[in-house]
């Protein structure tokens, strides 16, 4: 019997990428992405996970989640999880708790699974070989020459069928400009790709039952976030108003958010982003809650750490292929690949996730 590895050290890094131009959707406005690095090592083997957001996540897991896991069998996942979480009590486990948690554990995944020298899709249980994409972008300050020449680069050069822009600019002030960005979306993909819309919580749900009637003339197959994630009786009054699919989830930071949305009967499908809800432990369970309310699973952001992770999830609909992440970890990672026939192929002679980061590349970003 081999011996079992035990966890010799823990580190936490942020490195901040700017953006090709200045971004902004229905609540928000950004000009950097902030990747959280987690490295954990047992003895020479090495596992990587990461989160997007503040410098405050790499600080809580250096202060608080790293140290108490030296000296841990790797092996002991669920346990480590779990002690993490009573770790955060006090701390509060959404927001950075949940995204610190989430980095850790997707890295404690990766290094079992190099230590055993599996891919780490085969080591969770894979039920597919290739986890389906979906564009994402179409930012609301972009102007129509960008918008078209993103919606293009997308369809054309990558042949995906699928693609989302976000509405609800200056907080669903601006239907206006809505509308003109979604007709122009719709002319330059076509009646052959489905197109999808994200407003970010933009909405109150008169404002977002009103558009549905828009979006659904211009055949509509996703509406994301119309009201805020929270407001699960507004998400419900937009479902029963609107023939595009209701999604929501990507702000969910535990197992009881997600139990709670899915016994709302509020969505046609559940968002999961597995850098805030937990990591691969708990994505798993949320993805088990949902198949238990008839909900497929979409995953949201970091699609190259997502991935192996989703495609043990059977019912997976598809993954974001969100801009801003894809053009950060296929700078900061070598091993990324573009989607082949709207999937992510994962390979088969690979350790772990098969991401390899660049610390050369990286380290003109590293502001922590």
């Amino acid at each position: 019997m081999k011996p079992i590895k035990t966890i010799d050290r823990v580190e936490a890094s942020a490195y901040s990428v700017p953006t090709e131009r200045p971004e902004t959707d229905g609540t928000f406005a950004w000009e950097e992405s902030t990747l959280v690095l987690v490295q954990v090592w047992a003895g020479d083997e090495l596992g990587t996970g990461w989160t997007y957001g503040s410098m405050g996540t790499a600080a809580l897991i250096r202060q608080t989640l790293g140290p108490m896991l030296v000296g841990r069998r790797v092996a002991d996942i669920a346990r480590l999880w779990a002690d993490m979480v009573i770790a955060l009590r006090n701390i509060g486990r959404p927001g950075i708790g949940s995204m610190a948690l989430s980095a850790v554990d997707c890295a404690l995944w990766d290094l079992k699974a190099r230590l055993v020298e599996l891919p780490l899709h085969h080591l969770i249980g894979a039920y597919r070989s290739a986890v389906p994409v979906y564009a994402s972008g179409g930012f609301v300050n972009q102007d129509d020459q960008q918008l078209t020449d993103q919606l293009r680069g997308w369809t054309d050069k990558l042949g995906l069928s699928r693609v989302k822009i976000k509405i609800g600019e200056d907080w669903g002030r601006r239907p206006d400009r809505d509308l003109d960005r979604l007709r122009l979306a719709r002319d330059v993909v076509g009646p052959g790709v489905e197109l999808y819309v994200a407003a970010n919580g933009a909405y109150h749900v008169g404002q977002a039952t009103r558009i549905c009637r828009d979006l659904d003339d211009l055949d509509v197959r996703w509406f994301e976030e119309p009201v805020s994630s929270d407001d699960l009786a507004g998400l419900r009054q937009v479902r029963t108003r609107c023939r595009a699919d209701v999604v929501a989830g990507s702000y969910g930071y535990d197992l009881g958010y997600f139990r709670r949305v899915c016994a709302a009967d509020a969505l046609d499908c559940l968002q999961v982003d597995l850098t805030r809800c937990g990591g691969i432990t708990e994505l798993l369970r949320i993805a088990a809650v949902a198949a238990a309310h008839n909900l497929d699973v979409s995953g949201q952001g970091a699609p190259y750490l997502s991935a192996p992770a989703l495609a043990a999830v059977p019912n997976l609909r598809h993954t974001e292929w969100f801009h801003d992440h894809v053009r950060v970890e296929q700078l900061l990672f070598a091993g990324t690949a573009d989607p082949v026939d709207g999937v992510l192929p994962l390979a088969d002679d690979v350790d772990g996730h098969g991401l390899t980061w660049r610390e050369e590349v990286a380290s003109p970003y590293r502001v922590f």
